[in-house]
């Protein structure tokens, strides 16, 4: 027994050194108005944490997910199980509630999993979970209780979500004329995908619904005991039936196999069994969140494209009142100068010495005549000479056709009145009462022949082959997309061609390369927060560097990766531009 308890420790002590020394965990539905401080704090009453880092949005909001950082796998391992599912006040009008998510990506759970299934509990532990859980639980107690505090002081308004006016339901006459095909196809467009999103949920809900195994004998699993063995079963010899006993095998079970044939939907953190109630409430409540993303996507949107209507709508109104402002300013200037105005005391000569402004201004209208006269000259004197090179032009091309004549009637080519000669190409018909097909012949003739009323067979037009062109337009994006570079410095030195990256095709095209790169990255995401961060960044026409500074708080080294890998994508699309191709679906890393 004491050599299986030190092997159990050891195997323990490998499992653990096997851990990074931190555990990174994913803090997703985080509600709005919930600070960093109240994460910290409720984070760290499971276990030490190193740091937690939450995005902010250009608005300088903080957004609705985050990564905290662990210093030991324990702590980790208590936030999973303690707030995983917990439900944070709201603190903002216009947000409504939200069960917090805290799970770590495929890798560090399959180690976690594997460390808690070898782990040994001890009392210590024991004591330790329930010290969390009493300061998680007065942590909790105490945002409810401000919340609520708010809400009764008519500071917070907790009865209803606030809908934006912009999101209101609008009336098919309330849309203006020019837009209300667009308004109404876009509406029915979005409902559409709705609509397939909620199918498509709901096939994967009845594939996921367990099949009940039949109550029949079934064949025994090594490893594991077999069904009413424990009181059918005679004691068997060794040592007994404890648990060091021959009859019940020594090892370790993995995490899978205690998941029981409810599915791991059906299964809490705490080893409870969800009932059909609640397995309905999580699905009405992923529902209502899926819906609530919808909107915020569709607000977004809609915003920038509001905003950029506003701006114009205020340039033309600074226009406006620019020149507004320039006209009063001479207005006011010229009635200044015209009250103190006056003409003995006037400087200018019109007013001075009348004489000498009329003797020099006959010298000036002197001047102008005899410039107009040059002109005149110049311009007859230039279409004299375009007249004399036009006719030494078209006398050169005579001379040029009739030494083609003369050599095309030495060759035989013309007749003596100087008319072309007309060849016809015809094929001799065949003799339908021969019974072998015999092999057509050209016969040339002269226009004499065509009087005798003989019919003649014409060969039919070859078609052309189209498909040259996608071919050529093939090799040449294949060379386009060959000549990309891969070097980040030079990549993000390449000059990118805005007006070819439309918002169509970046939301089309670009969002599910952003949204495969970072499910590589980080794993399964829930909210797209994350994703919409780098299309905006696109929309908005930034660099590649911006993009790699707002990256690195939550990819960390992988930021860099991520940028040129997109960046690839954004200067092949450039260069197919430039070149006018259009490059479909085809990718750069494919």
């Amino acid at each position: 027994m004491s050599a299986l308890a030190q092997q159990q420790q050891q195997s323990h002590h490998q499992n653990h050194s096997s851990l990074p020394k931190s555990t990174t965990l994913f803090i997703g539905s985080i509600s709005g108005g919930i600070t960093d401080a109240f994460l910290n704090q409720l984070l760290g009453a499971c276990g030490p944490i190193s740091s937690f880092k939450r995005l902010i949005t250009p608005a300088n909001k903080p957004q609705g997910f985050g990564f905290a950082e662990f210093q030991d796998p324990d702590g980790a391992l208590r936030a999973m199980s303690l707030l995983n599912g917990v439900e944070l006040p709201a603190l903002e009008d216009g947000c409504v509630n939200k069960k917090l998510l805290v799970k770590a990506d495929e890798k560090t759970k399959t180690l976690l999993d594997a460390y808690a299934s070898q782990k040994m509990k001890t009392d210590a532990e024991e004591e330790t979970l329930r010290q969390s859980q009493a300061r998680v639980a007065a942590i909790l107690a105490d945002i409810n209780k401000r919340s609520q505090e708010a809400a009764n002081n008519g500071m917070l308004d907790k009865e209803k979500y606030v809908i934006p006016p912009h999101l209101h339901d609008l009336q098919e006459a309330d849309l203006p004329e020019t837009q209300r095909g667009l308004v109404m196809t876009e509406i029915a467009q979005f409902r559409e995908r709705a609509a397939k999103r909620e199918r498509e949920k709901m096939r994967d809900v009845r594939e996921a619904v367990p099949v009940l195994a039949p109550s029949g004998p079934k064949q025994r699993e090594w490893g594991k005991p077999q069904a009413g063995s424990a009181t059918s079963q005679p004691p068997s010899q060794g040592f007994g039936n404890g648990a060091q006993g021959y009859s019940k095998p020594v090892g370790f079970v993995k995490a899978e196999e205690s998941k029981g044939p409810f599915g791991e939907e059906r299964i809490t953190p705490s080893g409870k069994v969800k009932t059909d109630e609640e397995l309905e409430a999580e699905r009405k409540e992923a529902r209502k969140r899926d819906e609530e993303n919808s909107y915020r996507d569709r607000e977004r949107r809609y915003e920038p494209r509001e905003r950029a209507r506003i701006q114009a709508l205020e340039r033309s109104l600074a226009r406006e009142r620019a020149l507004k402002e320039a006209e009063e300013r001479d207005r006011v200037e010229m009635r200044s100068r015209l009250d103190v105005w006056d003409d003995d005391e006037s400087d200018e000569m019109f007013y001075t010495d009348r004489a000498r402004w009329r003797v020099m201004r006959a010298r000036r209208l002197q001047a102008e005549e005899a410039a107009d006269q040059d002109s005149r000259v110049y311009e007859e004197r230039e279409l004299d000479n375009l007249r004399r090179e036009s006719e030494a032009f078209l006398a050169r091309q005579m001379d040029e056709m009739h030494a083609l004549q003369d050599e095309q009637r030495k060759a035989g080519m013309l007749l003596d009145d100087g008319a072309p000669v007309k060849l016809n190409v015809s094929l001799a018909p065949t003799n339908p009462k021969d019974g072998g097909m015999e092999k057509a012949t050209a016969v040339f003739t002269h226009d004499e022949e065509e009087e005798d009323g003989i019919r003649k067979r014409r060969a039919p037009m070859p078609t052309l082959d189209l498909a040259e062109g996608g071919e050529k337009a093939k090799e040449r994006l294949e060379k386009i997309k060959g000549s990309v570079p891969t070097d980040k410095d030079v990549l993000f030195k390449a000059k990118v061609r805005w007006d070819g990256l439309t918002d169509t095709m970046i939301d089309r095209k670009l969002e599910p390369l952003v949204k495969r790169l970072m499910v590589q990255y980080l794993g399964e995401l829930e909210d797209d927060d994350l994703v919409m961060f780098v299309l905006e960044h696109l929309k908005d026409h930034k660099g590649p560097s911006k993009l790699v500074e707002g990256l690195q708080p939550v990819l960390e080294e992988e930021a860099s990766e991520l940028a040129v890998s997109l960046w690839r994508q954004v200067i092949f699309e450039s260069m197919a531009y430039g070149e006018g191709l259009h490059t479909e679906r085809m990718m750069v890393d494919s």
